[in-house]
């Protein structure tokens, strides 16, 4: 079963490519672990996980990010600002974390907002 934040990911992702953008497919082919609950005894898979998203954000220019409680979000935030990526958190609801904001170089609170910023950043 997929989880709701993965389902929120790749809504998003098929909007933008509905209005002419490029994505990273991150969880194509079956990249989907959110039914896993314990990484401990999977170190294999982690470090498959972990090599697959990093390349991930070394292939983007910008990274959207939508503020799901995650530390693989809060890392690849981190990772993307440290090698000089734009970073965009879209965000209708509150943000109760200083965390995000701190590492997005724009924060947006509609889907048309998102594509006019990301239309300037092209």
């Amino acid at each position: 079963m997929r989880g709701a934040g993965i389902t929120r990911i790749l809504r998003m992702r098929e909007f933008l490519e509905k209005k002419g953008f490029e994505t990273v497919k991150q969880f194509s082919k079956g990249k989907d672990y959110s039914y896993i609950h314990d990484f401990r005894e999977k170190t294999i898979l982690v470090n498959n996980i972990i090599k697959h998203d990093l390349a991930c954000i070394k292939e983007a220019d910008v990274l959207v990010v939508l503020p799901e409680p995650s530390f693989g979000t809060s890392i690849e935030m981190f990772v993307a600002k440290n090698a000089k990526k734009k970073v965009i958190l879209f965000s209708n609801k509150p943000v109760p974390s200083p965390w995000p904001i701190g590492f997005s170089d724009m924060v947006v609170a509609n889907k048309n907002d998102l594509v006019r910023k990301l239309h300037e950043m092209v």
